[in-house]
């Protein structure tokens, strides 16, 4: 089962969601950088579940251990970094009936199918508790990064829930004003709109889907590559293997096949300080695969939840045999998102820090300067 990604920073993931442990082993961080524990904890008490009434119930802290990779300083030493959140609140017996059921629209029939063996028990790795690794690695890549690039900020949000948008000049979103509402919708009058939207479907035991969309400033040039390696397709690969996503667009995206050459061309021109810029920005901040220094503008569809405290046609195995037969289901219990968006927007974040922490260093090793500020615009 692959669990590796990038190519130079590269993160490994490990555990399932009722498992004892979940974490990450990270391989390529360069040595000599001091990093925080206070960030990596916050970064994560972004995604862990309980936050509110808008989120999943499963109460954890979600407390990283560092086992290596750090010197007693917490700084860097250029060998693997292994950090584990341990499991402390899985209730494994809220999943009993679903050990020989596939429950629709998840992974268990299709793992089932690739494996011979699938865990019900919260979906194994299939379950977005696995991001917990993707999220603490994205800290180390994130402090990395800003040690050499402190004005590159990533910055995402919840665009839209079902038909409720966010009516929002993106150049006044911040973070602060994303973490102050509960759901991460920066749009005061859209985030109540969105808030009352979960809170029905959840009475209803149903669930929603929607957007995320991600800004990134401060981004330097000549990032990515021009073929197999762009840097839209990495982040697309990288955004599109988080769980329950359906969807990646960038810059203008499916909008941008509605218009013109002559209207979606993003004309060159010169800043203030003489540097070249382009004067609309539908390509996203990429060009020919490469990152023309103005701000990469992603956007991640999530589909709604498939856990739903309803009744749903499936099917089972017939007298724990090899033949199948269809049934009806209906959970009895467990605890999950009625809409993942709000958690979702620290996973976004993270698969950014982790694609751009990959081609930061692959540019490095392209131009054979050691020296990361030197090398980049």
């Amino acid at each position: 089962m692959a669990s590796v990604f990038g190519t130079l920073f590269r993160v490994m993931t490990f555990g399932e969601s009722h498992g004892p442990a979940v974490g990450c082993v990270i391989d390529g961080c360069p040595a000599g950088i001091l990093m925080s524990h206070s960030n990596l904890c916050d970064f994560l008490a972004k995604r862990k579940p309980g936050q509110n009434e808008f989120t999943s119930p499963r109460a954890e802290n979600d407390t990283p251990q560092i086992l290596s990779g750090l010197n007693a300083n917490g700084v860097t030493l250029g060998s693997p970094i292994c950090i584990v959140v341990q499991n402390t609140n899985q209730r494994s017996q809220d999943y009993s009936d679903m050990q020989e059921v596939f429950r629709p629209s998840h992974a268990d029939f299709s793992t089932q199918a690739k494996y011979g063996i699938y865990e019900g028990k919260g979906g194994g790795r299939a379950s977005a508790r696995e991001t917990i690794g993707r999220v603490a690695a994205a800290s180390i890549a994130k402090q990395f990064i800003q040690h050499f690039y402190p004005e590159l900020v990533v910055t995402a949000w919840v665009q839209r829930i079902q038909g409720i948008e966010v009516q929002m000049d993106e150049s006044l979103i911040t973070e602060q004003i994303v973490e102050s509402s509960p759901i991460r919708c920066p749009d005061p009058i859209a985030s109540k709109a969105m808030q009352d939207l979960i809170l029905h479907a959840k009475n209803q035991g149903n669930t929603l889907g929607g957007l995320v969309q991600c800004v990134v400033s401060g981004v330097p040039l000549g990032l990515g590559e021009p073929v197999f390696d762009k840097l839209e397709a990495d982040l697309a690969k990288a955004i599109l293997s988080l769980p329950a996503t359906k969807s990646f667009e960038i810059g203008s995206g499916l909008a941008g096949t509605f218009l013109t050459g002559a209207e979606h061309n993003d004309p060159f021109e010169l800043s203030d300080k003489n540097e070249v810029r382009t004067r609309t920005n539908n390509s996203g901040g990429i060009q020919g695969g490469i990152s023309n220094g103005m701000n990469i503008v992603l956007k991640a569809g999530f589909k709604p939840v498939s856990t739903l405290f309803m009744q749903q046609s499936t099917v089972t195995k017939k007298d724990n045999s090899d033949e199948y037969i269809e049934t009806q289901f209906s959970p009895k219990a467990g605890r999950h998102d009625s809409c993942v968006l709000p958690r979702a927007v620290p996973m976004v974040e993270a698969m950014v820090w982790l694609v751009l922490a990959d081609h930061i260093l692959r540019q490095r090793a392209l131009s054979g300067n050691p020296r990361l500020k030197d090398t980049l615009a």
